[in-house]
């Protein structure tokens, strides 16, 4: 499976089965997200066999089941902390779908106080990523025209289309989308429009677009 297949494939999965997860998976899992931690300044963490962090009413308010490991998003304190939570851990997300795994984003329906991420001082835990092999493999959300999540200056080029189309597959906080790209003199931009979580959310959403046109393209 590659990256835009990845994209298409993945949607939020919340009932995960008892099937454990291989040495060779979680090693490859792991390599990213060193990777990851190396690139961005994160202090990511693949937390595996843990079934406290869901194992509460909490967790079953937002109908999570069966979830035993995760990814904690840990970061050092910063403007821009959640936007690189959501940029890389949708980087992982997508890896963790060609791996064979499902996932979901998840900030408040978990018990933070039983999460086994370690965050130290000057240290934020951002939200969590439940991976495994989900019962199901979700369903694809639904999502705006084009036309209203992106501005352009003139005819729309062909790898500024394809950023668009993997950014609407993108997931979003209650699935609203609430994010605007816009293409000015050939360099591409997203702004957010507000709303819960949209720092996270610019993240992946910025991730999706440069997946689907090309890093080359994005000249943010």
């Amino acid at each position: 499976m590659n990256l835009a297949e990845a994209i298409r494939a993945r949607h939020a999965v919340r009932s995960y089965t008892d099937r454990k997860i291989s040495s060779s998976i979680l090693e490859q899992l792991q390599i990213e997200v060193d990777t990851c931690n190396r690139e961005s300044g994160l202090h990511i963490q693949l937390i595996t066999d843990e079934p406290e962090a869901f194992g509460g009413l909490t967790a079953r308010f937002g109908n999570f089941s069966g979830v035993t490991n995760y990814l904690g998003m840990v970061g050092k304190v910063s403007f821009d902390l959640g936007e690189l939570a959501g940029y890389y851990g949708e980087r992982l997300v997508l890896k963790a779908q060609q791996l064979g795994l499902n996932s979901c984003w998840v900030a408040a329906s978990f018990r933070k106080s039983k999460c086994a991420a370690k965050v130290v001082p000057g240290e934020k835990l951002v939200c969590v990523i439940p991976i495994g092999y989900g019962k199901t493999q979700g369903v694809p959300h639904k999502s705006k025209p084009m036309q209203e999540l992106c501005k352009v200056e003139g005819p729309m080029p062909d790898w500024f289309h394809a950023g668009m189309e993997a950014a609407m597959l993108a997931p979003t906080a209650l699935n609203r989308q609430k994010f605007c790209f816009t293409l000015t003199n050939g360099k591409a931009d997203v702004a957010s429009n507000g709303g819960f979580y949209s720092d996270i959310d610019l993240g992946i959403v910025r991730y999706h677009f440069a997946a689907g046109a090309g890093r080359e393209h994005c000249r943010w």
